[in-house]
């Protein structure tokens, strides 16, 4: 990493990604319920019960789109030269896929294209990503934020592994709170038929994102000191006659 910007720079893009990766899981994993139960929502889902076999086609798209997304995060981590690339083309992947269920829904809905919850919260998270990945290959921000090879310790890319799973862990386990909109029918949300699931995956990404964290933090800390230090005895020799 030639700089300080552009640690913050990896960091940040990678953070996003994993949030873009969770989203799209999440979002292909929700989607089953219409994919596979339409008829059971009665009048309100009735129009989407001709287009079950689309939704679940969606629903294939997304949970796959997400494990990729799930390897580049870890390959992003690593430092893979592959990886940034591989990680614009998942994101382009996962765009275009939100945004045509999208479509399909505020079409059978007779809504707006952007009142689609919780599909066009994947899609900002998405392209908010791409747009970030994009910006890093603008001259002089190219320069600072090297995607690839090595942290300046192992312990800054657990670091970064670690806040990337904690923001992971907490998506899933609200996902009742922020996806409640759309998925609740006679007062029932049925995001609560996944509560276990999500409260389990939750929980074990949010502490694996602690546990990296409680690793990390004293290995940078150490880091910073000695280079703090090396500064400061570089300033004092130049100063010395």
């Amino acid at each position: 990493m030639k700089s300080r910007t552009g640690m913050v720079l990896r960091i940040v893009a990678i953070v996003l990604m994993g949030m873009a990766t969770v989203f799209t899981l999440l979002g292909g994993v929700g989607t089953a319920c219409v994919a596979w139960n339409a008829p059971m929502y009665g009048p309100a889902f009735a129009a989407f019960v001709p287009f079950m076999p689309v939704y679940q086609n969606f629903v294939y798209v997304g949970v796959f789109t997400a494990l990729i997304g799930a390897i580049v995060v870890y390959a992003l981590v690593k430092g893979d030269r592959w990886a940034y690339w591989g990680a614009v083309g998942t994101l382009i992947i996962g765009l275009a896929a939100s945004a045509l269920q999208m479509f399909y829904t505020s079409t059978l809905k007779g809504v707006s294209f952007f009142q689609t919850p919780p599909t066009n919260m994947r899609f900002y998270i998405t392209m908010l990503t791409l747009v970030f990945f994009l910006i890093l290959l603008i001259p002089g921000i190219k320069e600072r934020a090297t995607m690839s090879g090595p942290w300046k310790s192992k312990g800054s890319g657990a670091m970064t592994g670690g806040v990337t799973a904690i923001v992971t862990g907490i998506i899933a386990m609200t996902t009742p709170f922020w996806a409640a909109e759309s998925h609740t029918i006679d007062g029932n949300n049925l995001v609560y038929v996944f509560e276990t699931p999500l409260m389990v995956f939750g929980s074990v990404v949010l502490l694996t994102g602690v546990a990296l964290l409680a690793w990390a933090i004293p290995g940078v800390t150490a880091l910073e000191s000695v280079t703090m230090n090396s500064r400061e005895n570089t300033i004092t020799a130049l100063k010395t006659p």
